[in-house]
């Protein structure tokens, strides 16, 4: 039970989640109140581990913008983006204000997500009693967006291969060809891999 901007209490499960190219990844879901600036770091060291690399930008949300965590992403050469905890600058140029607002745009595919989860997928809509079916339904729920977004992805190269007269190229005897598949997903920008950023929300 705790308490929330508008609401005496609210009920329910809080999670930290984080966003790769639009996939969403479930890092935690917890039924106390925690404090989520402190699940960046561990979040970050597992991009590390699956792709090989510190990710170049990190989206998140304002109470993620510790000054532990900024100096942590400073030291590893990640930029954490928005402005930090605290009382705000005087002085901001220009230049900051212009890449506040994009990281910010950017930012916000993330909310978008909880949104899409909870009005297509029904994630507001979960009424399980156990601990253990409620975490079981949260992750199913953000595996079916996942898929959802595969889906679309497959549909929109299927599309572009069928108006190129390629569709062809896209079987390899009786199975579809996933090399050639994850080529022309990157090649036409459905899936975006050079950004190499990270998207976190709570």
């Amino acid at each position: 039970m705790r308490g929330k901007a508008g609401k005496p209490t609210e009920f329910g499960a809080k999670l930290s989640i984080s966003c790769i190219d639009n996939y969403i990844f479930l890092d935690r879901i917890s039924w106390e109140n925690f404090n989520e600036s402190g699940d960046l770091q561990g979040q970050v060291e597992k991009f590390k581990q699956t792709y090989g690399c510190y990710p170049e930008s990190v989206h998140a949300d304002r109470i993620y913008r510790s000054k532990a965590n900024k100096d942590w992403c400073k030291q590893r050469g990640i930029r954490l983006s928005g402005i930090g905890l605290g009382r705000p600058p005087k002085n901001i140029s220009e230049e900051e204000k212009r890449q506040t607002r994009i990281d910010e745009a950017f930012r916000n595919r993330i909310e978008g997500k909880f949104g899409q989860a909870k009005r297509k997928f029904g994630l507001d809509l979960i009424k399980t009693k156990l601990k253990e079916t409620s975490e079981t339904a949260i992750a199913i729920t953000f595996l079916v967006v996942n898929l959802s977004q595969l889906l679309r992805q497959f549909l929109l190269l299927y599309l572009w291969l069928f108006l190129n007269n390629k569709t062809d190229e896209l079987i390899e005897g009786n199975m579809i060809n996933k090399n050639y598949v994850f080529v022309y997903l990157r090649q036409e920008k459905l899936i975006n891999w050079s950004g190499n950023c990270r998207l976190l929300a709570a």
